[in-house]
């Protein structure tokens, strides 16, 4: 089975999530830059679930570039993770609209938590499809960094019940972690054109 068709709609899927959290800001009703400061923890809280979705977008397209083929499990495991992604706008917005508070906080690092989950397993099922010798399969190896920060993710989680801050400090150290590209996929296939 060809992966363009998961590959466009994936890339659909990661546009409209997009659109609909920047739907969520509204201009502000005075002229003055004065207005702006109110939106500022909407502005941050927006800015880190956008950059958690280009990091799953930049990362499932690399991780589908190393892919040769497809199966029906990949194509769940897909529909998996994209689930998770779609709830982030909602998540955005509730953290923002409570100020961050407890649950709030602690939910959106579930979400985070159960994307991380399902890319790990589409990665994991993505090597399986394409063979214990495959691209796929080489580039994630263990993959430790994808488990670290689903740990990483369970401690935000934790924290958001004892202070809520700390837990936005982790979720940012996790997108950190994530913000250059990852390059596993990029050198095991660099390797394989050399030789």
């Amino acid at each position: 089975m060809g992966k363009g068709r998961l590959e466009a709609f994936s890339d659909g899927v990661v546009a409209i999530i997009i659109t609909i959290m920047v739907l969520e800001l509204k201009a502000p009703e005075g002229a003055g830059f004065a207005s702006l400061q109110p939106l500022i923890p909407l502005l941050l809280s927006y800015v880190l679930s956008f950059v958690y979705v280009g990091i799953y977008w930049n990362n499932h397209h690399h991780l589908l570039h190393a892919a040769e083929k497809v199966s029906g499990a990949v194509l769940w495991s897909n529909l998996h993770l994209l689930f998770w992604l779609s709830l982030i706008p909602f998540v955005t917005a509730w953290m923002d609209e409570n100020h961050f508070a407890t649950a709030p906080v602690a939910l959106y690092g579930a979400v985070l938590l159960a994307a991380a989950c399902a890319y790990y397993g589409l990665a994991q099922c993505l090597a399986q499809v394409n063979g214990s010798s495959g691209t796929v399969r080489l580039a994630i190896g263990k993959d430790r960094k994808g488990l670290l920060s689903i740990a990483l993710y369970g401690v935000g989680i934790g924290s958001a019940f004892w202070r809520p801050c700390v837990a936005l400090g982790i979720y940012v150290g996790v997108a950190a972690l994530w913000f250059i590209p990852d390059r596993r996929i990029e050198n095991t296939l660099r390797e394989e054109t050399e030789t």
